[in-house]
């Protein structure tokens, strides 16, 4: 008896939209194991679901290529970026218009609940007390962008941080935008902050991590990483991209 071949990847418009991690990617191989890891807990909340990755640059597979093979004719692109920025506006879009699938690009993970829900758990983990002093405070440390709604996001985020942790949070950055981790640290101390943690405001390992954390002058949370609140959210972005973007029902359409 021949044996049948296996069955093929519906393809049709109304199958589920595939969702698409887009990572930016990087020389330190601890950030591929961390997004795959983040993708293997956002297939366990929602099996069935397709979960593909992509990179912007410098891992595989490039996002151009998983749109080249994706399973179905539609999906919903969520970056793996913390706020707004040229990725955002201009990388991602790009690629996405350029794909044979009809693609649609989510907003980036941050500022929302769920990303603070992570990163005060990361503090905790690090060793911020329940009950932190009066000099305590906090440095959300970010990658940093030349493009302002990207500062907007990241001072955001840091308010939400700062009413959920009840001490000051100033925003900082590795790279394209000031304060520096160092100068903000060094901002609080002259308001008489003395026990200082640096909060990573990053998705995985990488250089700019390690660098913020290094700065830290007590402790240093380690990078968002797989933490359950972050495949929540990317399945709430992937979720809200669908919904914004669902077709007018027949009998609406003509009112």
């Amino acid at each position: 008896m021949t044996p049948s071949n296996p069955p093929r990847e519906d393809r049709t418009p109304g199958s589920t939209p595939t969702l698409v991690l887009v990572a930016h990617g990087s020389r330190d191989p601890r950030a591929l194991h961390t997004v795959r890891a983040l993708q293997a807990r956002v297939r366990a909340l929602r099996p069935g679901l397709p979960v593909h990755l992509g990179h912007i640059e410098l891992n595989e597979p490039r996002l151009r290529d998983t749109l080249d093979r994706l399973p179905t004719r539609e999906a919903v692109l969520v970056p793996l970026l913390l706020s707004r920025g040229y990725h955002v506006k201009q990388d991602i879009p790009e690629l996405a218009a350029q794909a044979q699938a009809h693609a649609r690009v989510a907003p980036p993970l941050g500022p929302h609940p769920l990303l603070v829900e992570t990163l005060h758990d990361r503090l905790v983990e690090a060793g911020w007390p329940t009950r932190p002093r009066r000099a305590s405070a906090v440095v959300l440390a970010a990658a940093g962008s030349r493009d302002p709604e990207s500062t907007l996001d990241t001072a955001h985020t840091a308010h939400l941080l700062s009413a959920r942790l009840g001490v000051p949070v100033l925003p900082a950055y590795a790279s394209a935008a000031t304060p520096t981790v160092p100068e903000a640290i060094h901002t609080l101390a002259t308001r008489g902050h003395h026990r200082v943690a640096v909060a990573s405001c990053f998705t995985a390992p990488g250089r700019f991590a390690t660098q913020c954390a290094n700065a830290a002058p007590w402790i240093a949370s380690a990078p968002l990483g797989a933490h359950p609140a972050m495949a929540r959210l990317i399945l709430h972005r992937y979720d809200q991209t669908l919904a914004a973007t669902a077709p007018m029902r027949p009998e609406l359409a003509s009112t």
